[in-house]
């Protein structure tokens, strides 16, 4: 889950000299910016644990081991080889994970079963329009019927994107979920669907 960088059309070449460059070029380790995103991230989720969870660009795997630690299985990936073999590197310990090279939205996972999670973090921007729009209906169509969509994106322009954030996250908006949250800041948007529209006191039936 990184902060915008890099080339978003072509091959993963850009992306692999980067993560070549450095295991952890967005200092996704380091950053408090990082580290209070995730947080914020985790806390907004409806429930507290999962069965399967989709994070589709995980870069480093950062996100992806506080995510093993809410959800049965995770399965991650990223369009950078060099990222996946990081990731790998850095969940090895963890048996609930699986990360994979992907170039998305071609290669989006269909042959698996469906997600009760789907994280869709600084990703979409670097997509051209249908590649955003098939993405989002690829979520659609893997995404359980107790399902939880997230979407996380860095707002300030950059010369590299290709969409802005909010055309992103409107192409998710129109799938039809009931929207959970929204958390909106100077540097980026966090939103959250689910298929359950209850909220999360209605779930543990405080209300």
């Amino acid at each position: 889950m990184n902060s915008p960088a890099g080339q978003p059309d072509g091959t993963s070449a850009y992306f692999d000299g980067l993560y070549g460059a450095s295991d952890d070029p967005y200092a996704l380790r380091t950053r408090w910016y990082e580290e209070r995103k995730r947080a914020l991230i985790l806390a907004t989720l409806p429930r507290r644990r999962y069965r399967r969870a989709f994070e589709p660009g995980c870069g480093i795997g950062e996100f992806t081991v506080a995510l093993s630690a809410r959800c049965d299985t995770v399965f991650a990936s990223d369009r950078s080889a060099r990222a996946v073999e990081i990731a790998r590197q850095r969940t090895a310990g963890l048996r609930n994970v699986r990360i994979e090279r992907q170039d998305l939205p071609a290669e989006w996972p269909n042959d698996v079963a469906a997600f009760d999670l789907i994280l869709l973090c600084e990703l979409g921007y670097f997509l051209q329009p249908d590649a955003m729009r098939e993405l989002a209906r690829h979520c659609d169509d893997s995404l359980a019927g107790d399902g939880t969509l997230v979407a996380c994106d860095w707002r300030p322009d950059f010369a590299e994107r290709r969409l802005a954030t909010d055309a992103v996250q409107a192409q998710l908006a129109a799938l039809g979920l009931t929207r959970l949250a929204r958390h909106e800041e100077a540097d980026f948007l966090l939103q959250v669907w689910s298929r359950d529209g209850r909220s999360v006191a209605q779930q543990e039936r405080i209300r």
